[in-house]
């Protein structure tokens, strides 16, 4: 595949901590345009994964390139292309939501209305309120919000659906499919099994920092015995069992 239709191109990418080996010669390429589902229980070196995609750590081995760059040279054009949901974030207590998503637009340079992309995610009745007034459902959509900031050419969500009620799982899915619809790249990572499925166009299985399985949810369906009729959770269960069982590769 051509490079230039990559938004992310992982290569024998190994993060180790002394001794332990958070992520474990990872390959992994994202097209264009895609959906595409990071699958692990926590644990599993997913959201370490999304930091050496941005350059918050820096592998012990192996290279990167996000959106046709290596992060480590080019953060700023990086940086400036994505929208990023972490797992953890901080929030200003005494700031407005209309303040957070302000300051990210002035980062970015761009002339975005706070109070859109607030009613975007469901914030519209909050625009002028302390974020730390807000339940945890609020501050995740807050920080969706500030995600979106720029119309980025790669979103990259790291759990989306904690703290949500239903209704805000169903918006971040709705704004998922919005940005595809606008050729938007969506990486996002979850052990929410069941809304991966609902969203995405290819799901990769983590495991103890090793990707053991990728594909459509169709193609990781043929490579188990599970029944048409099987869960995503019942899929994912025999792949990561197999891997655990043999020891070897399932992909």
């Amino acid at each position: 595949m051509n490079t230039s239709e990559l938004a992310i191109e992982a290569n024998a990418v190994t993060k180790e901590y002394g001794d332990v080996r958070a992520v474990d010669s990872l390959d992994l390429t994202v097209k264009r345009g895609e959906t595409y589902g990071f699958l692990g229980p926590n644990g599993a070196g997913k959201s370490t994964t999304i930091g050496l995609l941005l350059d918050y750590l820096r592998p012990t081995s192996g290279t990167v390139r996000v959106l046709g760059h290596d992060p480590r040279r080019d953060i700023v054009k990086v940086h400036g292309r994505v929208g990023v949901l972490p797992d953890r974030f901080s929030l200003y207590e005494d700031r407005s939501a209309r303040q957070h998503v302000a300051f990210v637009a002035e980062t970015k340079s761009v002339d975005d209305d706070p109070a859109v992309l607030l009613e975007r995610v469901g914030l519209g009745d909050a625009v002028d309120d302390d974020a730390g007034d807000f339940s945890s459902g609020m501050e995740q959509r807050l920080a969706l919000a500030m995600a979106l900031v720029g119309d980025p050419e790669l979103l990259i969500l790291d759990e989306p659906f904690g703290g949500l009620d239903p209704r805000g799982v169903q918006r971040v899915r709705e704004i998922v499919h919005e940005e595809t619809q606008r050729d938007a790249t969506v990486f996002f990572s979850s052990h929410v099994l069941g809304q991966v499925e609902l969203v995405c166009d290819r799901v990769g299985v983590l495991h103890e920092g090793q990707l053991v399985a990728e594909g459509t949810l169709d193609e990781l369906r043929n490579q188990t015995t599970a029944p048409d009729d099987a869960t995503m959770e019942d899929i994912f269960m025999e792949l990561t069992d197999a891997r655990v069982n043999h020891g070897g590769e399932t992909r």
